[in-house]
């Protein structure tokens, strides 16, 4: 079984027992977190989506680490102005442990 969520402005693709990495989200190391904006949910050929989001359907996840990503440089330049500018970002990321999608049946 396999969903998309959304998180972070951005749409995954998971699977239980799979790590991931998202945008920052608040919670301690070992918290539990739900992701409840599930876009799809596929069991072999079997898919159900959502118009935009499956009501009732959400992936709990375990946090496994709260750290930063790899630092970029950010470098703009204006020709002949003798102008530039460097900057540096390191992008805040939680990692997730999927333990289980849930997808409760409408009647």
């Amino acid at each position: 079984m396999y969903a998309v969520v959304e998180t972070g402005g951005k749409q995954y693709r998971v699977q239980v027992g799979q790590r991931l990495n998202v945008e920052r989200l608040p919670g301690e190391v070992g918290a539990e977190v739900v992701l409840d904006q599930v876009l799809l949910v596929g069991e072999g050929d079997q898919v159900r989506v959502g118009q935009p989001r499956l009501a009732g359907a959400r992936v709990v996840g375990r946090i496994l680490e709260q750290g930063k990503a790899k630092k970029i440089l950010v470098f703009k330049h204006k020709r002949r102005k003798s102008n530039r500018l460097t900057q540096g970002h390191r992008q805040r990321l939680t990692t997730l442990r999927i333990e289980g999608i849930v997808e409760e049946s409408q009647a």
